[in-house]
């Protein structure tokens, strides 16, 4: 497939329009994601490989927010805040008399006789992090936050963390069920922390979540250099969704700006970023080149998933005026742009992958397709929890005229999740460092 043919090619339905922007000031019950491909039939089953599984429907998630607790409320409002408050939420999926045989067979299976909601149960603010506290500074309350973010990272299989930053209208709940139905997924076996940022949680006020999100930017950074410097975990790994991505790309870039006399591999070191995922990123894509082009090599990898059809990022073109990193136009970009990011998808620590263009049942114009499809979830799945590159996950690879490469789902894909799984398991859990 030609270079030339990432641009957009999206025309939105005015009844798609009409239809959204009715359902703008709503902020709609999160029910369990589709269960993943590889997991489907069972002979994938990363449940029975927790030693340490609570065979419960109860779900606890770490978070960071530089939101305003909300009165009244379990949780957190939209209004920004300049402490960062660090604690820990729990969910539940189905209902008070949900056993976790149900639960356990629901989450193994292709079809379900129901949907299963998740509820925020409760939410407990262990301590707050003032913005003028340099990182090597912590209050009792900090330290005792830190033990229980570290002795989960120990209590888990592979001891990494990953960071999960919403899109915009999301409010608090939403962004947190959303982490947890993904740490469901892995078995309970990946320890998940949400960074919530005061998106106004609604599509009438987008233009409010660009100017938030270009504000929590600097405290997702802070946040970073935070847990690497107190948690014990091997890798920090982050998935930026949609807007989120307005987020984590600049804050990348103010940590590699702020060490610029530590050379690539010391920073790595220091920072110990894993996977850094943009699931339909939502950020100007000529500023996302910039941003990654300083802080590509400071991390394992970064992924970038695309999909030209994808309705949302069509609406969001419009608001900005610019195309989407996640349905990206090079035509924008320069003759130098062009060269660097038909280089840099060649590299080992970049790779697009380009879901619109594969043979995906069901993906269609979908922006949440990262949790939503099967397909899609599986591999985000194994690359967290293996550090395996697109080949090792069972992705194909597809040259651009020009040199570079872009990555895509081969028809066969399900088999081919499920004989990854099985090669990764056989040989150890894959290091990045060795990359």
């Amino acid at each position: 497939m030609a270079f030339q043919t990432f641009r957009r090619n999206l025309r939105i339905s005015p009844w798609l329009m009409l239809a959204l922007l009715l359902l703008a000031g709503c902020q709609p019950t999160v029910y369990l994601m589709p269960t993943p491909v590889a997991i489907q039939g069972g002979r994938i089953d990363p449940f029975v490989h927790n030693p340490n599984l609570e065979r419960s429907n109860r779900i606890r998630i770490f978070y960071a927010t530089n939101r305003q607790p909300a009165e009244g409320e379990a949780g957190y409002g939209n209004v920004p805040d300049e402490r960062l408050h660090l604690g820990e939420a729990e969910l539940k999926i189905g209902d008070r008399q949900t056993l976790w045989e149900q639960l356990y067979a629901t989450s193994t299976r292709k079809k379900r006789d129901r949907r299963w909601p998740l509820r925020l149960v409760d939410v407990r603010e262990s301590a707050a992090y003032p913005a003028d506290l340099p990182p090597e500074t912590l209050s009792p309350a900090l330290r005792r936050f830190f033990r229980q973010l570290n002795a989960a990272i120990e209590a888990s299989q592979h001891r990494e963390l990953t960071i999960y930053i919403h899109g915009a209208n999301n409010n608090f709940y939403r962004g947190a069920a959303q982490a947890a139905q993904f740490q469901h997924f892995t078995g309970h076996n990946a320890v998940l922390m949400l960074f919530a940022w005061p998106s106004a949680a609604s599509l009438l006020r987008y233009g409010t979540d660009v100017e938030q999100a270009a504000v929590s930017a600097p405290v997702l950074s802070r946040l970073l250099r935070l847990l690497a410097r107190h948690t014990r975990a091997r890798h920090i790994s982050i998935i930026a969704y949609s807007a989120g991505a307005m987020v984590s790309s600049p804050a990348l870039r103010m940590l590699r700006e702020a060490e610029s006399g530590l050379s690539d591999k010391a920073l790595y070191r220091k920072l110990r970023l894993g996977e850094i995922y943009y699931a339909a990123p939502d950020v100007d894509f000529r500023g996302f080149l910039h941003d990654l082009a300083r802080y590509q090599e400071i991390g394992c990898n970064v992924t970038l998933t695309v999909n030209l059809n994808d309705y949302v990022l069509g609406m969001a073109r419009g608001f900005h005026g610019s195309s989407r990193a996640g349905a990206p136009d090079v035509e924008e970009l320069n003759e130098e742009e062009t060269r660097w990011l038909l280089d840099a998808s060649s590299r080992t620590s970049f790779d697009i992958l380009d879901v619109g263009d594969s043979p995906i049942p069901g993906l269609g114009s979908a922006h949440d397709f990262w949790y939503h499809n099967p397909w899609v979830s599986t591999d985000v799945l194994i690359q967290l929890l293996y550090h395996a590159r697109p080949a090792l996950r069972g992705l194909e690879e597809q040259p651009l005229e020009g040199g570079g490469q872009v990555w895509h789902f081969p028809s066969d894909y399900p088999a081919r999740a499920v004989a990854a799984v099985e090669h990764l398991e056989q040989i150890g859990h894959y290091d990045c460092d060795q990359r």
